[in-house]
């Protein structure tokens, strides 16, 4: 199992910039987007294994979002600590992972289809990050890479 904590708030993946290349059409990621997918390359350099991953997998990713001011009272503080007040806004878990997973790709792992398994949650707290556990899925069948 490899384990990793990505600091800072977690950026969901933006719809990508489109342009002409040519005969052909370019697709670009925001800066936003392209900055966040950088800092989960330098952190998934940090926790890589000695070769990359070929295995079937399973992701499970945390994702902790600052609460808005208006949580920031005794009780609502009480309900997040018990996780019973957890973010339900924008932006979806589906975005929120998709910058990890790219930014994990070729370095953890071979592909992101090697994914066959993904838990991932949104929870609030006042330190921003998501925690990243990776584990591989014994499987019997043909790997093709």
């Amino acid at each position: 199992m490899i384990k990793f904590t990505i600091p800072g708030a977690t950026q969901a993946q933006e719809r990508p910039k489109f342009s002409r290349a040519g005969k052909g059409v370019k697709a670009v990621d925001p800066p936003k987007s392209r900055a966040y997918k950088e800092v989960v390359k330098l952190v998934a350099w940090q926790n890589k294994p000695q070769a990359l991953i070929v295995a079937p997998l399973k992701l499970e990713v945390d994702v902790y979002i600052v609460p808005p001011k208006k949580y920031h009272t005794k009780p609502k503080q009480a309900l997040i600590a018990s996780g019973e007040l957890r973010p339900t806004t924008k932006p979806d878990l589906d975005n929120l992972v998709k910058g990890i997973k790219d930014g994990c790709s070729k370095i953890i792992w071979h592909d992101d289809a090697q994914i066959v398994e993904m838990v991932v949650r949104k929870f609030y707290d006042m330190q921003p990050r998501a925690e990243v556990r990776i584990e591989t899925i014994k499987s019997i069948g043909l790997l093709l890479v």
